[in-house]
């Protein structure tokens, strides 16, 4: 299961990139349309600027933009900044020879899988997809009125 973080850190990433071109997005803006608080998000994505995906705009009409170009931001690079190495959690499953040298190896090889994966798909692909699924981009909503 994708942790919660990884999940709001990823669609505020992807959010930012899909709509590109505004200018700077408000991390309060990106809380907002997440129905997060803006003091949880704006953790994330200081580490998100801090890893080189993000670039943060001071000011008034500050807020975040992509650092590099969206085809060289995968998901597994949030990933892999936002993931929280413990290693003290190795040792507790090391008691049985079961334990050990079967469970962990196969679990550590599927995480190694799934973090393949996700190093394959960029948000320049994720944006072609939310184009092609009809999904409207922020600019598009607010324009969005009938006289």
């Amino acid at each position: 299961m994708l942790p919660r973080k990884l999940f709001y850190a990823v669609e505020a990433v992807l959010y930012i990139a899909y709509n590109a071109g505004r200018g700077p997005i408000a991390g309060r803006d990106i809380a907002a349309r997440q129905g997060l608080p803006p003091r949880y998000l704006e953790a994330l994505m200081q580490k998100l600027v801090r890893g080189g995906i993000l670039r943060g705009v001071r000011g008034p009409r500050g807020g975040y933009m992509l650092a590099r170009e969206r085809r060289r931001i995968t998901v597994g690079d949030i990933c892999e900044l936002l993931e929280e190495k413990n290693e003290d959690a190795m040792q507790e499953y090391t008691a049985t020879p079961l334990g050990s040298r079967i469970v962990l190896p196969v679990w550590e090889a599927a995480q190694r899988q799934a973090m393949d994966g996700l190093k394959q798909v960029n948000l320049a692909d994720m944006c072609e997809q939310a184009t092609s699924q009809g999904i409207r981009k922020d600019m598009e909503e607010r324009m969005d009125f009938a006289i």
